[in-house]
């Protein structure tokens, strides 16, 4: 897991944003950012993560950790749409949904799951991460701002960092998710600087191949302008799915747009693109779709920012190009509303894509958490349901398009297979304590279990107590502790 350091130990670095993030974004991003980071972060060494590190060396030494158990049946179980069934599983399908009576004697047995009191779903999916960077902000500390500031406050703590310290935080950033629920992950990767530019792809290769058993994980390369061709092919043959990039931040947006599209060709893989990730400026959605309308390889765009901010002439033009290309759009409401707008000091703008008018028009569209706990976003629980929630109050989505977006409608968006409580689909899953499909994304109940391929991978339990008041007397207003106090 890397060396250990005296947790005193300090390494003080300074970075300047490279020309392409200073041109963008100007002198607040591009200025000399100076900070002290922890010289090599490891789980083991990192006093606020180290509940994550104890989870996971646990899980790969066998103590305290059951294997994941087949299922085969789940009782009494609550639909989005208030039905009551019964569902059987034929290993990593859906066999059959049967309506039943609302209560009943359930008797268990092995392979079966009493879910009653609980709304069964398509188990949610994360079309939009990044493990490398996740978990990072109380180690780095960085200052906060837009994204320019962001990139360049990773960048310092990134030349820093090691394969074991990237891998630690991934692992325990995808079983946070796990936990609450997705089985499936799309995460970028950076393509780093110096000498060893792959140790990020590597390490996030080790998660995604030690987690095999428990969900299922894609790999997109981050490609930034200045990244050589020959760095992001060397991530592909490392193992990355998809071709990645950030042309919007280029000096030359549809050169550094053709050359990544390219590869993705040479290699025949899928393109992931953070696209016109700003308010103002970045004009490559537009040339995405052309330029790739007819591939049969998967295509996201992500973020679009920019497209929330045209008039809705020019953008329902671009909605219409991206509908007949076929290429998917992940918004990611959490950090852009973080990242977007630091420069408004009135009315200051949502920066998300426009979900509403996608969905409208039909074009597939996911919503994603993007980053947690880091630079670009320093809040963050890994559960979808937190994404789900802000894909209503900010994006005006409903209550069910909202869920939609973070469970089938990212899976479409990812291409992966349909999943949920329908006969024939992927046998992947989450049943949520709650009444409603309403109650389960506004409360996020933390009772769940989390099925996948079949097999339950993950479980949580709770316990509330409450005073009963009828049994407790009221505190005397003479208390000493309510001198002054009005009651």
């Amino acid at each position: 897991m890397g060396r250990r350091v005296d947790r005193g130990e300090r390494l003080t670095t300074t970075t300047r944003a490279v020309p392409a993030v200073e041109r963008r974004f100007g002198a607040t991003s591009a200025r000399l950012v100076t900070r002290t980071v922890p010289a090599c972060y490891t789980p083991d060494t990192s006093p606020i993560y180290g509940r994550f590190a104890g989870e996971v060396s646990n899980r790969r030494t066998g103590r305290d950790v059951a294997p994941a158990v087949p299922v085969t049946r789940l009782l009494g179980a609550t639909l989005a749409d208030g039905r009551v069934v019964d569902v059987t599983l034929d290993r990593d399908r859906v066999e059959t949904v049967t309506e039943v009576a609302r209560d009943g004697v359930v008797l268990l047995s092995d392979g079966v799951l009493d879910l009653h009191g609980y709304v069964l779903l398509p188990a949610p999916a994360e079309p939009h991460a990044h493990l490398d960077k996740a978990l990072s902000w109380e180690v780095i500390r960085p200052p906060m701002g837009d994204l320019g500031l962001a990139i360049a406050s990773w960048r310092a703590f990134a030349a820093t960092t090691t394969q074991a310290e990237i891998e630690g935080r991934a692992e325990a950033a995808a079983l946070l998710a796990l936990g609450h629920g997705t089985t499936a992950i799309r995460t970028h990767v950076d393509v780093l600087s110096g000498d060893d530019p792959l140790r990020g792809v590597r390490a996030l290769v080790a998660v995604r191949e030690r987690l095999r058993p428990l969900m299922d994980i894609e790999l997109v390369a981050l490609a930034g302008p200045e990244t050589s061709d020959a760095a992001v092919e060397a991530a592909l043959d490392a193992g990355v799915d998809l071709v990645g990039g950030a042309s919007h931040l280029a000096l030359d947006e549809d050169a550094d747009l053709d050359r990544l599209l390219s590869i993705a060709q040479r290699y025949g893989v899928g393109v992931d693109l953070h696209v016109d990730e700003s308010l103002v400026h970045g004009t490559t959605m537009r040339t995405f779709a052309e330029r790739t309308q007819g591939w049969t390889v998967n295509r996201t765009a992500s973020h679009c920012v920019r497209l929330g901010a045209y008039d809705p002439a020019e953008r329902d033009e671009i909605i219409a190009a991206l509908l007949r290309s076929g290429v998917g759009v992940v918004a990611n409401p959490i950090t852009n509303l973080y990242l977007q707008g630091w420069d408004h000091e009135q009315l200051t703008p949502r920066g998300l894509a426009p979900m509403r008018a996608l969905l409208d028009a039909g074009v597939p569209t996911a919503a994603g958490a993007d980053n947690v706990r880091d630079p670009f976003n320093p809040m963050g629980r890994g559960d979808t349901l937190e994404t789900a929630m802000l894909a209503v109050v900010a994006g005006h989505l409903t209550i069910d398009e909202a869920y939609a977006a973070v469970s089938t409608g990212a899976r479409r968006v990812m291409g992966r297979p349909d999943a949920g409580p329908v006969v024939g689909a992927r046998a992947e899953l989450m049943a949520v304590r709650a009444a409603s499909l309403a109650e389960v994304v506004a409360a996020a109940p933390v009772d769940r279990f989390v099925i996948h391929a079949g097999r339950l991978v993950a479980s949580t339990t709770s316990t509330r107590s409450i005073a009963d008041p009828s049994h407790t007397p009221a505190v005397s207003p003479s208390s000493p502790d309510l001198e002054g106090v009005m009651v």
